[in-house]
């Protein structure tokens, strides 16, 4: 659209959210979900998939920065901003609840499995895009948000 009908657009580009209301199944809240429910986490492989993260507050507030400010038709990728392995964020809840290791269950990873996700953020940090929400901290917060809204994921 951009291209052929000059239309003043954006694009933006995520790798994972994270924060309230995410889908139940995605590796943090189903983690949250089975930790709290005392269940075995199931984890791919060895675990050392590696995603980018973003709390949800942070990305929004960047796209209000990439709609505001950004050239027109350029791409803002959000991503490269806190790179951790699924086997260290599944530690970190664990950590952070005070949970034991041992409900942590290795299965067989799916075929085809990407192993690292990863953006170029350079596009939207140009615009002064900071992440203000540390990932602990965010992660934190999505614990306290599924505690107090379990009719919402139950």
């Amino acid at each position: 659209y951009f291209k052929t009908f000059n239309t003043d657009i954006v694009i933006t580009r995520c790798s994972n959210n994270y924060g309230p209301r995410q889908y139940p199944e995605k590796l943090i809240p189903q983690t949250i979900k089975k930790i709290l429910s005392d269940k075995k986490i199931p984890v791919y492989g060895t675990g050392e998939n590696i995603r980018d993260w973003i709390h949800v507050e942070d990305h929004c507030s960047g796209l209000i920065l990439a709609m505001n400010f950004g050239v027109k038709g350029n791409v803002y990728n959000f991503g490269d901003v806190d790179k951790i392995t699924n086997i260290e964020i599944v530690k970190l809840l664990l950590s952070i609840t005070n949970k034991r290791d041992d409900l942590i269950e290795f299965v067989t990873d799916r075929l085809g499995h990407d192993f690292r996700y990863a953006l170029d953020s350079n596009n939207i940090m140009s615009l002064g895009f900071e992440p203000e929400i540390d990932f602990e901290f965010g992660l934190k917060l999505t614990i306290d948000w599924y505690l107090n809204n379990n009719k919402w994921w139950v």
